[in-house]
């Protein structure tokens, strides 16, 4: 038996919002290359992570059916991938147990940010001397959001989405995520792509402030937006709800399906959240806030 009072640690793994995503090219070997604007939410899924006799791994929560249990899943791989870089020595067993608040194959990155949660929290409960390259290098083995979840925070990512700059300063924002109950395949929308070579994303705005980024974003587009709906025409009708529960912005995030709504304050979200899911029942919503950063934080 394990010692009482052993600490259970627990890890937001919070969706990721592509605020803008443009599509700027393809590598020889079929990755394409973006430069994406994203902030993370206070909304998301929950590890638990616990010393334990022998590995074992669980999923509950709303989305928690059908996920693979075994090493098809992104958090048990990231366990493994860990555990390899650092040797079996310096990393016992656990306990994982992922709460599932985010829907599947939906464009807030829910796999990655638990995968994210996975390495973070390990590395910290197993006290690895490993820095932030090698998590990273480590989470892009396991797919190419991985770095962008490690960061957790407001920033733009270039390249296949390794290349991260995370932002000295940028407001929370008040949002609501609304899916309509679909699942999207990434690597469909891609090949659904009439155009990869789009512009980059234009500078930021030297003052953010909600007003500022959301004039900023209307220069911008989610260029897998099209694409998305011609598989999946329900996203417009996303988009429609929050047009009617009066965003101040709304654009579909990653993939799809999941689109957001910008409000200007978590309240006015939260009111609309309400409204949509009192038209919508079947649909997820979630009224929450962006994580901001300070100047001299990131």
């Amino acid at each position: 038996m394990l010692e009482p009072g052993i600490e259970v640690r627990t890890w937001l793994a919070p969706a990721k919002i592509n605020l803008a995503l443009h599509v700027t090219g393809r590598r020889d070997d079929g990755y394409h290359l973006i430069d994406s604007l994203a902030v993370f939410t206070r909304f998301g899924d929950r590890l638990e992570i616990e010393p334990a006799e022998h590995d074992e791994f669980s999923v509950s929560g709303r989305y928690a059916a059908g996920l693979p249990l075994d090493d098809g899943n992104l958090v048990v791989k990231a366990r493994d991938a860990l555990r390899r870089e650092a040797g079996a020595q310096h990393t016992p067993p656990v306990a994982l147990r992922l709460e599932k608040n985010l829907p599947i194959a939906s464009g807030v990155g829910g796999g990655s940010s638990d995968a994210a949660a996975a390495l973070n929290g390990l590395a910290r409960l197993w006290k690895l001397d490993i820095d932030d390259n090698s998590l990273a290098r480590i989470g892009l083995s396991l797919g190419a959001d991985l770095p962008m979840c490690l960061k957790g925070k407001p920033l733009v990512a270039r390249g296949i989405g390794d290349d991260v700059s995370p932002l000295a300063a940028f407001p929370a924002l008040g949002l609501v995520l609304v899916n309509p109950g679909v699942a999207v395949s990434t690597p469909d929308v891609f090949k659904a792509l009439s155009r990869r070579d789009n512009e980059a994303l234009p500078p930021l705005p030297k003052r953010l402030d909600f007003h500022a980024i959301r004039n900023w974003l209307e220069t911008t587009r989610n260029d897998l937006e099209v694409a998305a709906r011609s598989i999946e025409p329900a996203i417009g009708e996303a988009l429609k709800a929050l047009k009617r529960a009066d965003a101040a912005f709304m654009r579909m995030s990653g993939s799809g399906a999941t689109c957001f709504g910008l409000f200007e304050t978590g309240n006015v979200a939260k009111r609309a959240a309400i409204e949509i899911r009192a038209r919508h029942p079947d649909w997820f919503v979630a009224a929450t806030r962006s994580m901001e950063v300070s100047d001299g934080e990131a």
